[in-house]
């Protein structure tokens, strides 16, 4: 049995929860989220809490019982807080900007790339470089964050590309470094 299935969820002051034909309804002060719970997984909630149970003590609804868990504290967070990915773009030239329901890139290709904003998902960006995408689910806002930033990863040499805040890139060395360090060492 998951240990993380068995802990009962806390429900805050301005969300409801509704369940109901196996969808679980989610509804709070960012908007409303519907889940879709596999038969073997009985979801119960009061105006306090919500417990997420398996029908039956097999292998799979073992499996199930975690991850519905989660889901639902993902939506209950969702719709109270909401999710955030930021990215920045660096390189010479490139940049970005929101045109109506499109973000607008500009990546040192040949023409400029409009990414379709999704429904349900917001997307700002700030001094041409900084994109946050904003939404109350959080596998679209991770799943839009991935896709715009590979319309163009870091390279290894420079370093130019589209990557998340605060993210690591390990540099390469280039030719002419590797040539001079090969020919130091080698006297």
């Amino acid at each position: 049995m998951s240990r993380m299935g068995k802990r009962p969820l806390p429900i805050p002051e301005k969300v409801k929860v509704e369940y109901k034909n196996k969808v679980l309804e989610v509804s709070g002060p960012l908007g409303k989220m519907a889940l879709n719970i596999p038969e073997k997984i009985s979801v119960k909630s009061d105006p306090k809490q919500v417990l997420v149970e398996m029908v039956h003590q097999d292998k799979e609804s073992n499996v199930f019982h975690g991850l519905i868990r989660g889901l639902v504290k993902n939506a209950i967070e969702g719709v109270t807080k909401g999710f955030k990915k930021d990215l920045e773009i660096q390189g010479l030239g490139f940049k970005a900007a929101v045109e109506g329901k499109n973000l607008v890139l500009q990546l040192g290709y040949s023409h400029p790339i409009h990414f379709p904003i999704p429904e349900g998902i917001k997307i700002t960006v700030e001094k041409n470089t900084q994109i946050s995408v904003n939404g109350i689910d959080k596998t679209l806002v991770g799943e839009v964050a991935a896709t715009i930033r590979s319309m163009k990863t870091p390279e290894p040499y420079k370093g130019t590309g589209i990557r998340y805040v605060g993210e690591h890139i390990i540099k390469k060395v280039g030719k002419t470094a590797a040539g001079a360090a090969a020919a130091v060492g080698g006297k």
